[in-house]
This record gives C-alpha cells, structure tokens and sequence, in this order.
C-alpha cells in the first residue's frame, strides 16, 4: 500500500496522526512528491500517439483503444491477471487503494508525459469476474475554442449571467465536460472574476486570463463536495463549478451557492433538457418536490442536453447536438405547477427566448453540412418530426398553458 502512494505521487487529504510537527512534515513531503514513470505509461503514450480518445484494459485481451469511435487493439499480446495487477495497482494512492477494496472501483486523474508534454487521463478501476481492469478517457491539453464547437449563440448567452444555475445534461461521453470548459474558458477570457471548480477528478486544467482560477479535486484537494463547498462560500467565488450532480447534498449545496449570489455550473446524466427536471426530483424524496421545484424555477437560468455525433466537414470529428431550455416565464411556470410533460412542446416554441430542441438542431447541422441525414434520423428523438422539419413544415405545438 505504502507503494501504491509512492507511485502515484498526489498529495491526498487523510486523516492525520501525531502531533503538529509530524503532520507538517507529511503534508510538505506530499506536496514536493514527484512520480516515478510507471510501466503502464507506455500504454498511455500509444493511446496518445494513435490520438485515441479511451482506453480499455481487460484480462486476456490486448489493450483497446477507441479512435474516432471505435474500438481497436494494440499491437501486442493479451495482458494476463499478474500483468493487469502489476500495471494497475501502482497507480493507486492508499485513500483510492483504500476506495477500490471497499467499493469494487475507483475514480481518479492520472497524469502521464509524452515527449515532454503532460497528458491528463479520466481514471475508472474495476473489477470484473474477479479480475481487475481499466477504463481511461484521454483529456485534451487545450480547452477547445467555444465558437469552434458548433454551439448555438444561446449558449453563449448563458455565459453573461452573474447568477443562478447552468446543467449540462447527457450521458456518459457527450461532451458535457467538453463544453462546460469551454464555456468557463469563455467567460475567462472576457471578465475579470474569480472561478472556483470543485471536481472529481480534475479534467481541463485551466489557464488564466482575465479571471482567476482555483480547481480543487476531491480526494487530493478536499475531503468530499460537502466539505469543499462549505469552503467555497468562504472563497469569495463567482463563478462555482461542481462537476456532477449525483446525490441529494450536491445538488442542495449547489442550488444553495445559486441562490446566495453565484453562477454555479454543473453536469448531470439525464436523456433531454426537460427530462432533467424528473431526474433532479429522483434525487429527493417525495415530500421535498415541491421545495425543489420552486428552487429549480426561480434559481436555474438553463440547461443543456447534448449528444455528439460524427461530422461529415472534413477536419471536423464529432459536433453536438443540443436540445436547450432557457427558464423563460413559461417554463418557470410549468415547472412551478408539475406539468413537465408540456416542456417539450415549451421548448419548440422558445426560439425567442433561445431554445431549440433537438429535431431544430438536428435539422440546422444538415443545413449546415456538418452531418449527414442517415446520422441525425439515426438519433432523432421523432423521426417523423424531423422529416417534416427538413421539409420546411412547421409543427405547431398545442395549448401548453
């Protein structure tokens, strides 16, 4: 175990013994701690030179990396049990090691240098049929230009709020994370404010520019989210980032920073803008609905789903598709009364208040040539909706008030 914290090499935040020489002595130890390479990091460095975007490692197979969308092994032979150990668990520090035998997995960022430059990785440890195995997402160097994403203006509008609450919804491997820093990199780049991001892990690392900017990780920075927005608020923030929505006290502490002043940013899995109501109110029993709801409708100034698909531009990968609900008076109100049901009809007559759905953004990337048809009916919610879109037929929605 004790070697399993030498490898890795990130100070972690752990209960400490002895007296307060001792414990100023191990913090400074941690904190000057620099990594030896690991063997493993020869995998990471071909991931990086095939520009793949995951990697994959399991027991009896030969590492898999996923470029442009799919699924490709490694020139070399399959990695049996002892090799798999051998790799993995160096990279864990005792409070992940301490993680991965109670729970079955570990989440965590794992930093690797390829030809002199320092790559971040999205770590998740697992165990299969009793065996050990890994997933890990490459995160890009530089935080993509927010104009070159192929985001609609309306998002970008939502980087001029001073507060309230911004969610990207979606599921695993959207782009919400994608997004979000390019919005917060936006927002660097024009005003002088101070960003705070609480995450776990780490993904962008942010350079500054107008703004300030302090990113603290879970485990490494700070105990937990409860713990690190109890300090947030004493920060002087304005801008929060609290990466993903998943329990009842994440959402409360940050719908509570919304509510006291800030512009709180966050991510949650959830299929579409207006199903992310539902998804929030699973996170609380029943008798607190309505408290929730009203905090949802007078606090939250937006929200995004999205889901990326291959581009057909060349030069170009992959582009969002973005269905986006903007808290206009109707939808404060809607949501106010429970009727989530008659938001997706709100949202296809939103456009003045900078709403689309995802038919309207599935048909404006045709027109744009960024995807083709097969990829959009392929994903199209309702496909019969989009054929008439494309037809220059304009559904109108029925009485929702």
């Amino acid at each position: 175990m004790a070697h399993a914290a030498k490898a890795n090499g990130s100070p972690r935040v752990m209960p400490s013994e002895g007296g307060p020489d001792a414990i100023i002595r191990r913090l400074r130890e941690s904190l000057m701690q620099k990594r030896e390479p690991l063997e493993v990091d020869k995998i990471f460095r071909a991931l990086v030179k095939l520009e793949g975007s995951d990697l994959h490692l399991k027991v009896g197979r030969p590492p898999m990396v996923r470029v442009r969308g799919e699924l490709k092994p490694l020139n070399r032979g399959p990695i049996d049990n002892e090799e798999m150990i051998s790799l993995l668990i160096p990279m864990m520090d005792e409070r992940n090691l301490r993680i991965f035998e109670e729970e079955g997995g570990a989440d965590f960022a794992y930093v690797c240098d390829v030809d002199g430059v320092s790559w971040r990785f999205r770590i998740n440890l697992l165990k299969q049929l009793g065996k050990i195995g890994m997933v890990a997402r490459r995160i890009n160097n530089f935080i993509p230009d927010f104009r070159g994403l192929f985001l609609p203006q309306s998002v970008e509008n939502l980087c001029h709020f001073e507060q309230g609450m911004i969610l990207l919804a979606g599921v695993t491997g959207s782009g919400k994370s994608t997004t979000i820093g390019s919005m917060l990199n936006y927002i660097n780049s024009i005003y002088r404010k101070h960003i705070l991001t609480l995450e776990d892990p780490i993904e962008f690392v942010f350079t500054e520019d107008k703004c300030l900017i302090n990113q603290r990780e879970i485990g490494q920075d700070v105990v937990d989210f409860g713990v690190g927005m109890k300090h947030a608020v004493r920060e002087d923030p304005d801008i929060i980032l609290v990466g993903e929505l998943r329990d009842e006290e994440t959402f409360m502490t940050a719908i509570h920073a919304a509510e006291t002043g800030h512009l709180v940013f966050g991510t949650i899995h959830a299929a579409s803008a207006s199903t992310t109501i539902g998804r929030i109110l699973d996170l609380f029993p029943e008798e607190m609905h309505g408290a929730i709801r009203s905090a949802i409708a007078f606090n939250m100034k937006g929200i995004i789903a999205q889901k990326l698909l291959k581009s057909i531009k060349p030069g170009v990968a992959r582009v969002p598709t973005c269905e986006i609900m903007t808290f206009s008076p109707m939808i404060r109100k809607l949501v106010l009364e429970g009727h989530d049901n008659k938001l997706p009809d709100a949202i296809r007559i939103g456009a003045e208040d900078g709403m689309q759905d995802f038919t309207m953004s599935l048909k404006q990337l045709i027109d744009d040539e960024l995807i083709d048809r097969p990829t959009a009916f392929a994903v199209a919610p309702n496909k019969d909706s989009l054929k008439m879109a494309l037809k220059g037929i304009d559904v109108k929605a029925p009485g929702i008030i």
